[in-house]
């Protein structure tokens, strides 16, 4: 069973999951060091940390502010598929730049 996001994202296939489920500090520490030097986020590799974003357990800072997620968890839908909103503004960047969770929503859409 594929661990998905609310937005259509594969968790099994993000870095900060991957470090966390395997305890990596030295991808922890690339990945705070990318999130430094491409997004201007500064966030040190002790808090590279997410355990999924439907997890009762720790999420990523940056997916914790997600709209997408928020937007969700209001609604009491499982995925942006459910919404008739879809696609939105909050989904917008994403299904542009993920096709594989733009593929994974319209499908579940169907």
């Amino acid at each position: 069973m594929e661990n998905r996001g609310y937005c259509g994202l594969n968790c099994e296939n993000c870095d900060v999951f991957i470090a966390t489920k395997n305890d990596d500090k030295n991808l922890r520490e690339k990945l705070a060091k990318d999130c430094q030097e491409m997004q201007q986020f500064n966030i040190e590799a002790k808090d590279v940390n997410c355990s999924g974003c439907k997890s009762d357990g720790v999420r990523f800072v940056y997916c914790s502010g997600c709209e997408m997620r928020s937007c969700n968890i209001a609604k009491g839908y499982e995925s942006c598929a459910e919404c008739k909103e879809y696609p939105c503004e909050h989904e917008a960047n994403l299904i542009d730049h993920v096709p594989d969770a733009r593929e994974y929503i319209e499908k579940k859409r169907q």
